[in-house]
């Protein structure tokens, strides 16, 4: 009896245990995903395609726009078309575009397992130097906004985009633009959507495993009554 006392004890330690992980696992996922914008680096006076990758994070409702102001330092121009979304401009004094917004159709928009990217291009100042922080409000269909404007650096769930200036010669044209140093949403996106894939195979791991202990318990514990 004391060893199956102490059977029953380790697999309710073992549930809870895998319960707790996975509960843990759930509220940390919508936290590791947020707005990039890629490269991440990129030299002065250089043409490039800045890419902004977009995840949807909440349960029950759609993005259905996305704002971003451009910071000083840096001219866009250009945007790719993107098939069910529209793009609103708007401009300075001097004409010059400040920032855009993305604009979903009519559903076309983003729910909690789909992410987009928006491409655009323009030029980076030739005397811009140190840190270019973009600023992201993400709209959802429920009337909610969030502004990833956090401060770089620091462990604000909302960051703000950053662009890191470089040392080196401009590539490009200005014909539709050419990656500044670092190229890839991989870098940072990519990262991201490996470890929420890692994280998500380890939870649902876990939860068979709880939902296994928890039936063999329960079928034990039927046993019981049979065996006296």
């Amino acid at each position: 009896m004391p060893t199956e006392r102490k059977g029953f004890d380790l697999r309710k330690r073992i549930i809870a245990a895998a319960a707790a992980f996975v509960l843990f696992l759930t509220a940390a996922l919508p936290v590791s995903a947020h707005v990039t914008i890629s490269p991440q680096e990129a030299v002065p006076g250089s043409y490039t395609v800045f890419t902004v990758r977009v995840p949807s994070e909440k349960e029950g409702t759609e993005t259905i726009a996305v704002r971003v102001v451009f910071p000083e330092g840096v001219s866009i121009t250009r945007f790719e078309p993107k098939p069910g979304w529209t793009v609103g401009l708007v401009r300075n004094a001097e004409q010059a575009i400040t920032e855009v917004t993305w604009t979903a159709e009519p559903g076309q928009g983003l729910d909690i397992t789909e992410f987009t990217e928006f491409r655009m291009s323009g030029q980076v100042s030739p005397k811009a130097e140190g840190t270019l922080v973009w600023k992201a409000y993400q709209h959802y269909a429920d009337g909610s906004v969030v502004e990833w404007i956090g401060a770089p650096d620091t462990d604000s769930p909302t960051p703000a985009p950053v662009t890191v200036v470089v040392p080196g010669d401009p590539v490009g044209d200005g014909h539709g633009g050419t990656q500044g140093v670092s190229s890839a949403p991989d870098e940072d996106g990519g990262s991201v959507d490996t470890l929420m894939l890692v994280m998500l195979i380890v939870s649902w791991l876990l939860s068979i495993t709880a939902i296994t202990l928890a039936m063999l318990l329960y079928l034990e514990r039927r046993k019981k009554p049979a065996r006296n």
